[in-house]
């Protein structure tokens, strides 16, 4: 099972989504940014360095927000969300060709990556009339 992270980053009450560009695995699918941790980093380097590599912003991690396992056919993944706050740098994409800012009660609108839909259900508990 491979661990991966993914962040929860707020803006005037809506959550960052970001979907993945064509020719990437998951094309089309929206997701929480994030990736795969790398021998001898913790789950909060690799989210910092994940969001910097793939959107040029730098982030201080905050609190652990879910977890989620699931099968996809090429291998399983253990998901780790945790909260992220953006302290510097512009928005770019590199492997995601569109972005939005999201009501967490209207993330499941969007065609989420299954990994990430046991987060988005947390997230519209915690939040469910932030808008």
């Amino acid at each position: 099972m491979k661990d991966v992270t993914a962040a929860v980053i707020f803006k005037d009450g809506k959550v960052f989504i970001a979907r993945r560009a064509p020719g990437e695995n998951s094309a089309g699918g929206w997701e929480f940014p994030g990736g795969k941790i790398e021998k001898g980093e913790t789950p909060q380097e690799c989210l910092k360095r994940e969001l910097y590599e793939e959107l040029g912003i730098k982030t201080e991690i905050g609190e652990f927000v879910a977890e989620s396992i699931y099968e996809y056919p090429k291998g399983a993944i253990r998901l780790l969300a945790y909260r992220a706050e953006i302290t510097d740098g512009e928005m770019r994409l590199s492997v995601h060709d569109a972005f939005r800012w999201v009501p967490a009660n209207e993330l499941h609108e969007y065609g989420l990556l299954p990994a990430d839909v046991p987060v988005a259900d947390k997230l519209a508990k915690m939040y469910p009339a932030v808008r």
